[in-house]
């Protein structure tokens, strides 16, 4: 059986195969430096079409509007990539471009991760290293919905691969958004004002936070899959638009259910930050292999972490993995005490078929304005 991953990492770089490299990109047929494709707004556009089996290792692009500035500014956003395997009608990738490649809100910034970056010029050149493997084909899609004309170069870089090992999982991912999540917290009265009210609880410790949520109902959902796969990490995408009771976005607890499992999951964790293996109400940018903090908007109205913020945390090392289903969630803060704007990108890998996603609207694509 083909060993897919031999020859494809550091340590095995040595290893020589059978395979073809190939490539698909935006290059100018007539040689000359026109390098772009056109979509059109409204228009859905297959811009790469691979026959037969094998795996893509890279993928390159960048994305410019006609309006640079109002509703088209936003075009990382409102532009949406899909991907399809084989023959399937429905796409196993379906998120906006500047979320698939590692951040929301319509940002582009530049970071580097292990399987996505964002690079100079100020974040716009979009990459993902995920390997993505077909057997019989792959399509890749982009639909413009601005209202301005966009253009797009790309690259998409893949192998021709004879035989696909029959235990080889398919490439998915998903956006989601909460433009709004549920909270109970009441803004007018802050946690930080009555503390050490609780017996058996640290004087510093705000009353608000012994509230329980032994379910994981109401918890904002990253992903939730069905069949054998392995999940492989997310972006998260957060705008604190208004002031809540904790304006600190964190505290909500990452709780992961395995093939149907009750409360607690096998797999539950201790906080926003520490899912995405920061501590302490962090305010600093940072970027890693396989987690970071790519944007942190600072004090706003007086108080830090309001307005726009996005991280990532990428399984690769550690996949969870799933023989029936799975569904991974976090709370939007303690027992989800806050209403937040939640957005994000979940990555994994399963068998056929895959649940069909629910239809993404207008609404929620376009990020929210500033209100600081």
């Amino acid at each position: 059986m083909h060993n897919l991953h031999l020859g494809n990492s550091m340590e095995s770089l040595f290893v020589l195969s059978d395979n073809k490299s190939k490539r698909v990109s935006s290059y100018d047929k007539t040689g000359g430096n026109m390098d772009w494709i056109v979509v059109n707004p409204g228009e859905k556009k297959m811009f790469a079409e691979i026959q037969g089996g094998g795996v893509i290792r890279h993928i390159w692009c960048t994305l410019s509007s006609e309006l640079e500035e109002g509703v088209a500014a936003n075009h990382h956003r409102r532009a949406i990539l899909r991907m399809f395997w084989d023959d399937e009608e429905n796409p196993s990738v379906e998120v906006p471009f500047g979320d698939f490649f590692g951040m929301g809100h319509g940002i582009t910034k530049n970071f580097t991760s292990a399987a996505f970056s964002m690079s100079p010029q100020d974040g716009r050149g979009l990459s993902c290293y995920f390997p993505m493997p077909f057997q019989n084909g792959a399509r890749l899609e982009i639909e413009n919905t601005s209202i301005a004309k966009m253009h797009l170069y790309f690259y998409v870089d893949y192998e021709e691969v004879r035989d696909i090992p029959d235990n080889s999982g398919y490439f998915h991912a998903q956006y989601r958004r909460v433009a709004k999540t549920d909270g109970w917290g009441d803004p007018s009265k802050p946690i930080s004002t009555n503390r050490g009210n609780t017996p058996g609880y640290p004087d510093w410790y705000p009353d608000a936070w012994v509230k329980t949520n032994t379910s994981g109902d109401g918890n904002y959902v990253i992903l939730e899959a069905f069949g054998k796969g392995k999940y492989v990490g997310c972006n998260l995408n957060i705008d604190v638009f208004e002031r809540q009771a904790n304006d600190w976005y964190g505290e909500g607890d990452d709780m992961i259910f395995i093939d149907g499992e009750p409360w607690p999951p096998g797999l539950h964790g201790t906080g926003t930050e520490d899912y995405f293996n920061t501590a302490f109400c962090p305010k600093q940018e940072f970027c890693a292999p396989y987690h970071g903090i790519t944007l942190y908007s600072g004090d706003k109205a007086g108080f830090p972490w309001g307005g726009k913020n996005s991280m990532y945390r990428l399984h690769i090392l550690d996949p969870i993995h799933f023989s029936e289903s799975i569904k991974v969630t976090i709370e939007h803060d303690h027992a989800n005490m806050s209403s937040s704007d939640y957005s994000s990108t979940a990555y994994w890998y399963q068998v056929e078929p895959h649940a069909k996603f629910k239809e993404l609207s207008i609404q929620d694509l376009i990020p929210r304005k500033d209100r600081w």
